[in-house]
């Protein structure tokens, strides 16, 4: 993880803190900002520090700032070391299945996303949310995810097939990929 923190100050949410509260907070019942700012007020009163504001502006700036590629390469990292302890009882004759699909997902609405996410057509400008399309190597023994790609939804190159080409590299002698009949000419 160290080779991949950005430059950054010392505040009340660093970056290694900042993705401690986030992956915190998607695993936990009370999946909100607030929560996970709750989380971390306790750790600090815990820990013989001041307790921090119970507001959520800090923290959210905060995780607007980690760079994506930070937490991609750490899922990647993480998914590797993951994959590569699966007991060989859990393959298939030895070998690896690999599990490859597609999705789209709501993009939040700023002006950037915009740019790079376009809205589809059919929606009026203004109303609904930009929009990507994902695909992700996933190891069908461990659940985890080894590999994935981002695009936008419309435009040259934004297929499912293209984004998938980009993860090739996930892929070793002797996987097998399990997917829908539309990757099928993509190996």
């Amino acid at each position: 993880m160290e080779a991949h923190l950005p430059e950054h100050r010392e505040r009340l949410y660093p970056p290694t803190t900042t993705l401690s509260l986030f992956l915190a907070q998607v695993l936990n019942n009370d999946a909100s900002c607030q929560g996970a700012v709750n989380i971390h007020t306790v750790e600090r009163v815990f820990s013989g520090l001041s307790p921090s504001s119970s507001k959520t502006g800090g923290y959210c700036r905060a995780r607007q700032r980690l760079p994506r590629e930070m937490v991609s390469a750490l899922v990647k990292q993480t998914g590797y070391m993951m994959s590569e302890q699966t007991p060989a009882a859990w393959k298939w004759q030895g070998r690896r299945i690999k599990l490859v699909d597609g999705t789209t997902i709501p993009m939040p609405d700023t002006l950037a996303n915009q740019e790079v996410f376009p809205q589809q057509k059919r929606q009026e400008p203004g109303l609904g949310l930009p929009i990507s399309r994902m695909v992700a190597i996933v190891c069908l023994s461990t659940g985890v995810v080894l590999n994935a790609a981002m695009g936008p939804l419309k435009g040259k190159g934004s297929s499912e097939y293209f984004l998938f080409l980009r993860l090739l590299d996930t892929l070793g002698p002797g996987d097998i990929v399990l997917a829908d009949r539309y990757y099928c000419s993509s190996i």
